[in-house]
């Protein structure tokens, strides 16, 4: 009987599993509904993409943002990994840049100067003194032509967008495309594409805040950090790279080993002190040019969530939400504090325009921008 019982629960246990694999895969496709309406009226559109394993990625073509991403913990609960809102008009507000397509150039330009063939260009100021995230409009705030697109094992969404000459500040019409795409491996692939019609600059990035404890862990202070680099470029008091290239050996923002991000967060470092926290350029290992390599893993313990980033990009911003003081209100009304979730953001290096050692972002007429980023979901 005892033996009858065991069998019958095994059973039982792979019918359920059988189960709910095939529901996961025959709801797996795209989705698009209406998402809100822009100041000026025009739609935004939100598109949910799912996998063959209930994996889902929802996406609006309002800043080609993404809004959620749900993944299961080591118990098979799905949880949405990301901050943001419940609706666009938390987005319109730009509090935060949650999960918006950051451009022309994501972080900061000193002073908003620009030099390109010996031209100088003034950017628009949106932080300060300073440009940044492509200034007081920038990629994330205006609205991309996006349709479905899907592969043999994979749904995804291309976002198409014109930034025309002069807008921000910028030379040259360019032209942009953001594609997304989750597969049946559980990755999020991000893919960039943009050609010029003048020489200008690019560096193009995905601000995603994550929390692998899902929409109710208050903090990231317990997920475990890795980062591929060995060195990280040290900031000024406006978190402006200095110019240097240091190395991180001996110092808190050495994560070439696995490590929490609370352990140091909070000591007598002065690069830690002038961030508030971590909000600092990683370089990574060096590797041919458009190569796709490791970055950075991000794993939390109590729900066993892994994600694994592969880019082609030189840098990685690690960015731990220094400012938030609760007064931004996001998904379920819940109330943003400090360290409620991190950023790993592969890119080009800040103020490469005025650091001549720093990757060149220039964009030449004639050449075309590319770069990749690969998001893979796991447990452990």
């Amino acid at each position: 009987m005892k033996l009858r019982t065991i069998t019958t629960s095994i059973f039982l246990a792979l019918l359920i599993g059988c189960s709910l694999s095939a529901l996961a895969a025959s709801t797996a496709g795209t989705e698009k509904r209406p998402f809100g309406k822009t100041p000026e009226g025009r739609v935004a559109d939100l598109y949910t993409l799912t996998n063959v394993h209930g994996v889902q990625v929802s996406l609006t073509n309002y800043g080609a943002t993404l809004v959620s991403l749900k993944t299961p913990d080591r118990f098979g609960k799905f949880d949405d990994v990301v901050l943001g809102y419940d609706g666009l008009d938390g987005y319109l507000s730009g509090r935060g840049n949650f999960g918006g397509t950051m451009g022309r150039c994501v972080n900061r330009i000193s002073h908003g100067h620009l030099v390109v063939n010996g031209k100088t260009y003034a950017l628009t100021l949106s932080n300060g003194t300073h440009h940044f995230h492509g200034g007081k409009y920038g990629f994330n705030k205006v609205l991309w032509e996006g349709k479905a697109i899907s592969g043999a094992h994979s749904q995804g969404v291309q976002f198409n967008y014109l930034s025309k000459h002069g807008e921000e500040g910028y030379p040259g019409n360019l032209k942009v495309q953001a594609t997304f795409t989750l597969n049946d491996d559980d990755e999020l692939k991000v893919e960039y594409l943009a050609t010029t019609d003048q020489d200008t600059v690019i560096n193009l990035t995905n601000h995603s805040y994550y929390n692998l404890g899902g929409q109710s862990a208050p903090d990231v202070l317990g997920h475990v950090v890795m980062i591929f680099a060995d060195r990280f470029t040290p900031i000024t008091t406006d978190t402006l790279p200095t110019g240097e290239i240091r190395a991180v050996k001996g110092t808190p923002l050495d994560f070439r080993t696995p490590f929490p991000v609370g352990a140091r967060i909070d000591g007598d470092d002065e690069q830690l002190k002038l961030a508030k926290g971590y909000d600092h350029n990683f370089v990574l290992r060096d590797k041919p040019k458009g190569t796709l390599a490791p970055a950075a893993t991000l794993f939390e313990p109590k729900s066993g969530r892994l994600m694994e980033i592969s880019t082609t990009e030189p840098g990685v911003q690690f960015y731990t939400a220094n400012t938030f003081d609760g007064s931004i209100q996001g998904k379920n009304g819940r109330s943003y504090f400090k360290r409620a979730g991190l950023c790993l953001e592969p890119q080009h290096f800040p103020d490469s325009p005025n650091h001549p050692n720093f990757p060149s972002i220039i964009l030449r007429t004639g050449e075309q921008y590319k770069a990749t980023t690969i998001y893979k979901f796991s447990i452990r």
